[in-house]
């Protein structure tokens, strides 16, 4: 096998593995944000920290890859926003722009996860979070989101599709057999896109209605929720959808028995949106969750009616199908101050490095012998002190020397395992020649017994020796009969008129008869040529005979000779 086909099949089933060996290919060090998840077969890291010459790597592995359960790239670039506080002293600095934010980048994305879609049987999640997607894009996504055969989960929050990007995502969605989550938050949607979601769940229940039907035959239950679609899409924080989308959505919903789950919190719903939630939910009982909160147009006593019409729907607590939770306020105060610190509005941004605090030690517990071993710290200049940038350096450098020696000691396997196919080869050409040899061997054996038996055989020894006496005789009555010239004439010698050891057979023309007349001399002499002639005929059919044979014989034994 090619080694190089090896190495791909190799890596279809290991990301890390052929990774690390295209890394390797083009001088550069495998992301640590890239290997974080791989054990746990995910792919998640954040776009933004990659450079443009990291990429090829990932998307080359990412095109074979039949492993992964999950893949999750993400992109959180404000792409006009300059650094807080900085306008105000008149300095501006320039933002760099992540390749992942190029539409070049972008589209080789969407091409490798579309050939990942197609050739892989074990991913089930995808997620491309804030990237900017384009029609070319979305048209290459969508393609392999129709051949995916085990993917449940797309989600493309914050990628701003819009109406025209939907559209055709719903189109590689809608006949898809395995997807069941959707989530287009944040995808600047408007009420059109809202009509194209309420048309793919009026097409998947068409089809789910005839496969209801096929199934309810001789009085069979259906199995509604092992059918393939849609059962939840998320839609939130598209605040152009409006009452005129919900209308659109809550339309389906009334005679839909599939989905379970729809969220559109921020989506500029009013009362009229919510009347219309209301009214589908009357005839609807499959509907777990309808989450319209942060909707600030719509009256807090409808929200609460529309909320527990649906908590009566879902009767089992511990269904698959949550609803979203707000953060508690210490959570989000602590949200608040990670982001005011990141954004620098309270200071410079540094991170203090210092020496950690001593351990405190609980009475009436048994210490450790580690904690009890703690050690005061060198003071600078001190024997043994170091500055934990050098410190710092150092790892680093132990990092990469490690990482030289498992490069050194991968290309040694490889090498070794090329020696080992090329030896493999040989034997096996070595070993094919020496079973043809054997071949010859055994078919020449074959023809030596051949020829053994036809020598041994007393029959075709007996035919022979008659075949020669009927000739010598034939000579003889050649010569008796005065036709000694046909023999001179054929380039009998008159010696070999006679067998050595056999009497000569006699003519039945006898010398003592003398013809009295010369018809009698004519009659005899026309019997006699006459019987010439058969004698003759019969001799060449013994010679042709005895020939053949003889041939058979010859060429018998030069086939032994030669193969020998």
């Amino acid at each position: 096998m090619v080694d190089s086909v090896r190495i791909r099949r190799q890596g279809a089933v290991d990301f890390r593995s052929h990774y690390e060996y295209l890394c390797v290919l083009q001088d550069s060090v495998p992301l640590q944000a890239v290997e974080a998840n791989l054990r746990r077969e995910a792919l998640s890291f954040s776009a933004d920290r990659v450079k443009l010459s990291d990429w090829p790597p990932i998307l080359n592995t990412l095109k074979i890859n039949k492993s992964l359960t999950c893949v999750s790239i993400r992109s959180c670039h404000q792409p006009g926003l300059g650094e807080s506080g900085s306008e105000k002293y008149g300095v501006h600095f320039r933002r760099r722009i992540p390749p992942i934010r190029s539409k070049d980048m972008t589209f080789q994305l969407c091409r490798a996860m579309a050939a990942c879609l197609t050739v892989s049987s074990s991913l089930k999640e995808l997620e491309f979070h804030g990237l900017p997607l384009r029609e070319r894009d979305l048209k290459t996504l969508a393609k392999g989101l129709a051949a995916s055969a085990t993917l449940e989960s797309l989600a493309l929050p914050y990628c701003s599709c819009g109406d025209e990007g939907l559209k055709i995502i719903c189109k590689g969605v809608k006949n898809s057999p395995t997807i069941k989550v959707v989530d287009f938050t944040g995808c600047n949607l408007t009420w059109h896109g809202a009509e194209w979601i309420a048309s793919v769940i009026k097409h998947q229940a068409t089809r789910r209605h005839s496969e209801a039907w096929a199934e309810s035959l001789r009085y069979r239950r259906p199995d509604l929720d092992c059918m393939t679609g849609l059962r939840r899409i998320s839609l939130n924080c598209n605040t152009l959808i409006g009452d005129q989308g919900a209308k659109a959505i809550a339309d389906v919903l009334v005679e839909d028995l599939w989905l379970k789950a729809l969220d559109m919190r921020q989506c500029g719903i009013s009362n009229q949106g919510a009347k219309a939630f209301l009214h589908a939910l009357q005839t609807n009982t499959t509907l777990m969750v309808l989450d319209i909160r942060k909707n600030p147009l719509i009256d807090h006593p409808l929200l609460k009616t529309v909320i527990e019409r649906v908590l009566l729907n879902g009767h089992d607590t511990n269904s698959e199908y949550k609803w979203f939770t707000s953060p508690s306020s210490k959570e989000a105060s602590n949200m608040k101050r990670l982001s005011t610190f990141r954004n620098g509005l309270k200071g410079k941004n540094s991170i203090r490095i210092g020496l950690a605090a001593k351990k405190t030690f609980v009475s009436g517990r048994k210490c450790t012998p580690k904690e009890l071993y703690a050690p005061e710290p060198k003071t600078p200049g001190e024997q043994g002190f170091r500055p934990w940038r050098t410190a710092e350096r150092a790892d680093r450098h132990r990092y990469y020397v490690a990482l030289q020696e498992c490069q050194l000691r991968l290309e040694e396997e490889r090498k070794t395992r090329l020696r080992a196919d090329d030896r493999i080869m040989e034997l096996e050409v070595e070993n094919t020649r020496l079973r043809q040899i054997n071949q010859t061997f055994s078919e020449a054996l074959e023809a030596r017994n051949v020829t053994s038996v036809l020598l041994e055989d007393d029959g075709v020894l007996d035919s022979i020796e008659k075949s020669f006496n009927k000739f010598h005789a034939f000579l003889d009555l050649l010569k008796d009969a005065g036709l000694g010239q046909l023999a001179g004439l054929a380039g009998i010698d008159q010696s070999d008129f006679a067998i050595p050891g056999d009497p000569q057979l006699s003519s039945t023309i006898g010398r003592a008869l003398q013809p009295s007349s010369e018809i009698f001399n004519n009659l005899q002499r026309t019997f006699l040529v006459d019987r010439v002639i058969i004698y003759l005929v019969e001799a060449v059919l013994v010679s042709l005979t005895f020939s053949h044979k003889c041939l058979l014989l010859i060429n018998a034994q030069l086939v032994v000779f030669y193969n020998v």
